[in-house]
């Protein structure tokens, strides 16, 4: 793997394992300490790889850079006066301070970080930013192209939220069953948007940001391998990722370029996460409630049959008929319209896309580009365009003048 991207791949999948750790060993007062020690380790690799070239091992010579440092700072600060003074009175005079990044630590935190930034003292919002920030390495720009929002009110956002836990002295602590039943949903929809963001992000040039899915998988593992946490909507979540990720390779050429539903190369759906998927969906169904991720498992399942029949289509009408009546949402309506022109027909589809009036996302001038392509391609070329000025990445304009110059060629 290049140095170039190496770092920013072990920057997401490592960032916040270490985070994990050094919060669950010293306290949810000392977050900015921890995000100190591993921003400085990154930058001393960010220096030394260059020089020195990549070491054998890096994500070892991380987690060693990052100890170090932590035994640096704890000698030098109060911090190592106030809690670990005491302790090595009673250890011998070579003991250090154990800071474990063993997997298993590392899960045990992450699993105990999920719990406690999802706390209800914290706002919902601030919540799931955080979460990001701190679980996932999200820089404060990512979360704001999430949240759709600018990043000085991410940055304020995420200062209060960690400003709450501190005042409200919440412990790290693994999840009961109180803490499960009153925070579970919060930490599904973290990852659930984590895994949006990676499967389609507006930031950065990579429109498929395949560390943030895998990312958003390995955490949910977490909650899988715990009992408490091994739920049906989380089984749900599971299989809604697998589904999705198993059209990965399919969703993106050469280029890096998006690759509609319909054009994708179908040999090239992962099998195996197919089956994956059916897996986790069918322990889903052990339960009483069906949330959003059991009917959104149920589309993403769909998806997963190449066959463009019309079972297929009046199937995933119906789950979104009723992921609207549980949770509406501008975006679930705008997918509605897809099945139903499926289903029925594009006459009907168009009707109920054009209620919608979504004049600010170009998801919307998008489809209706789509419904009115064939009876109409001097409109559909408009609203193509429309589509392109309001588009937010230079990948979504490409793909979208992909599609105006096949309709000129058409007409």
């Amino acid at each position: 793997m290049e140095q170039a991207y190496l770092l920013p791949h072990l920057f997401r999948t490592e960032y916040s394992k270490i985070i994990a750790v050094l919060c669950n060993h010293f306290g949810i007062d000392y977050i900015e300490v921890a995000e100190d020690i591993v921003s400085d380790t990154f930058l001393t690799a960010t220096e030394l790889w260059g020089i020195k070239g990549v070491p054998e091992n890096p994500v070892a010579w991380l987690y060693t850079v990052a100890k170090n440092k932590t035994r640096n700072y704890l000698k030098r600060h109060n911090l190592f006066e106030k809690k670990i003074t005491e302790d090595l009175k009673k250890q011998p005079a070579d003991f250090e301070t154990d800071i474990d990044l063993s997997n298993s630590a590392i899960a045990d935190s992450q699993l105990a970080m999920i719990f406690t930034v999802c706390h209800p003292a914290v706002s919902k919002e601030a919540q799931i930013a955080l979460a990001l920030n701190l679980l996932c390495g999200f820089g404060v720009q990512e979360i704001g192209d999430a949240f759709l929002t600018n990043k000085e009110t991410i940055y304020k956002r995420l200062k209060r939220a960690k400003e709450k836990l501190r005042e409200e002295n919440i412990p790290i602590a693994p999840p009961s069953v109180l803490m499960v039943e009153d925070r579970q949903e919060a930490v599904l929809t973290t990852l659930y948007l984590l895994f949006n963001e990676g499967y389609y992000s507006v930031s950065g040039h990579h429109p498929l940001k395949k560390d943030c899915c895998m990312e958003a998988m390995r955490l949910t593992l977490l909650l899988l391998e715990n009992t408490l946490t091994n739920t049906p909507a989380t089984n749900a979540i599971m299989a809604l990722m697998c589904f999705h990720a198993s059209r990965f390779d399919a969703r993106t050429n050469s280029n890096g370029e998006i690759i509609l539903y319909e054009d994708q190369d179908t040999r090239l759906w992962n099998k195996e996460l197919i089956e994956k998927g059916l897996y986790y969906m069918n322990n889903s169904a052990s339960g009483n409630q069906i949330s959003k991720f059991h009917l959104e498992a149920g589309i993403a399942y769909w998806h997963t049959h190449s066959e463009d029949t019309k079972e297929k289509w009046e199937a995933i009408l119906q789950l979104y008929n009723k992921l609207l009546m549980l949770e509406y949402t501008p975006v679930a309506a705008l997918n509605r319209t897809y099945a139903l022109a499926k289903a029925n027909s594009v006459e009907e589809a168009i009707t109920e896309a054009e209620k919608l009036n979504l004049t600010d996302n170009h998801f919307y001038f998008v489809l209706l580009g789509k419904l009115y392509e064939h009876t109409d391609p001097t409109k559909a070329r408009t609203l193509l365009q429309t589509a392109k000025d309001l588009a937010r990445s230079e990948n979504d304009r490409q793909l979208i003048q992909k599609k105006i110059s096949e309709l000129k060629e058409i007409s």
